[in-house]
């Protein structure tokens, strides 16, 4: 499964890019209003140049347009494809019935589209036959919902295995735990999206700083 990285920081997409696990990157709205205030496309250009720093051009990154009408959508979608000039880029749509529309008009223009806040089935399903290269499904925001992510990640990968459908990738964000990620890839996704935090409590284990310090313990006993 590819873990990808879910901020706009770009400390910790340089620190991420260092550790080199990462295999894309994913923003939005939200994330962007954490960092300081400034220009929209500079900062996502600061994130290439950080991709372009560390020589991870194929790494995928993920930009969220913040037009709501279904011509602005695809108007500052090739905006942004134009102004990132990022050969890897996605742009980030979220589902809607119009919203189909837009997604569709720019996968056959040739844009790589991330449908995101999706809830359901069958929101996968309509984003994948309009064209949609990644479909991001909101992992906990489904279980504060009652439903279940593991169930709408699994019958959408069933779906897709079922139809020899491979490329479009199922995307499980809005983590809150280790667990969730593991959780999601045993139930069938290609890709998790997750904070830096994530991943930095994920390689951590008592056992392993217990194993180590005895390793430890026992050379200096016997280099002594």
């Amino acid at each position: 499964m590819k873990l990808f990285l879910d901020t706009a920081n770009l400390a910790d997409i340089e620190t991420a890019l260092q550790k080199g696990f990462i295999t894309g990157i994913t923003t939005n709205p939200s994330l962007m209003a954490k960092e300081p205030k400034g220009n929209y496309i500079d900062h996502m250009k600061k994130i290439v140049g950080l991709i372009n720093q560390y020589n991870a051009n194929d790494i995928s990154l993920s930009v969220e347009v913040f037009a709501q009408a279904k011509e602005d959508i695809i108007i500052q979608a090739e905006e942004l494809v134009g102004d990132i000039e990022y050969e890897n880029l996605s742009i980030k749509v979220p589902i809607g019935w119009e919203e189909l529309e837009a997604i569709y008009k720019l996968s056959i223009s040739g844009i790589s589209v991330n449908c995101t806040c999706i809830f359901s089935e069958a929101q996968c399903m309509l984003a994948t036959n309009a064209g949609a290269r990644y479909i991001s499904i909101f992992g906990n925001r489904v279980k504060e919902l009652r439903g279940s992510f593991t169930q709408a990640v699994g019958a959408t990968r069933k779906w897709l295995d079922m139809n020899d459908i491979t490329n479009t990738e199922i995307i499980m964000g809005s983590i809150r735990s280790g667990i969730d990620i593991v959780d999601a890839q045993l139930a069938g996704a290609h890709i998790v999206t997750a904070g830096l935090s994530h991943y930095i409590k994920m390689s951590e284990h008592p056992g392993t700083d217990s194993s180590v310090d005895q390793f430890m313990t026992d050379f200096k006993e016997w280099l002594a």
